[in-house]
């Protein structure tokens, strides 16, 4: 199954939230929550597609990243515009909730 999602990781992660909106799920494949929410992001990026960046980040292999903005419980959601955390978003929530905060900053 191809995503609409992107994944990053060390090596694309500042490349990709440095323009526009992009919208970061911080997650783990041990994350029940995180998987819950899954479809919820697949959602989100279809609806989305070509204006907002939705994307996925695996905590467990990009610890850095996930120290940098402090994750400490997941699943996180960090909504950044043009390379600056604009909202974060902790626990499972619901597609409006995203969407809500994707709406106000298009």
């Amino acid at each position: 199954m191809t995503h609409k999602y992107l994944t990053l990781d060390e090596s694309n992660f500042d490349e990709t939230i440095k323009d526009g909106v992009v919208l970061v799920d911080f997650w783990a494949t041990w994350c029940g929550p995180c998987r819950m929410l899954a479809p919820t992001i697949e959602e989100l990026a279809e609806d989305y597609e070509g204006k907002v960046k939705v994307c996925k980040l695996d905590v467990d292999e990009n610890q850095s990243i996930a120290m940098r903005f402090k994750v400490m419980s997941i699943p996180t959601v960090f909504v950044f515009k043009n390379g600056e955390p604009v909202k974060k978003i902790i626990g499972l929530s619901d597609k409006d909730e995203y969407a809500e905060v994707l709406d106000s900053l298009l």
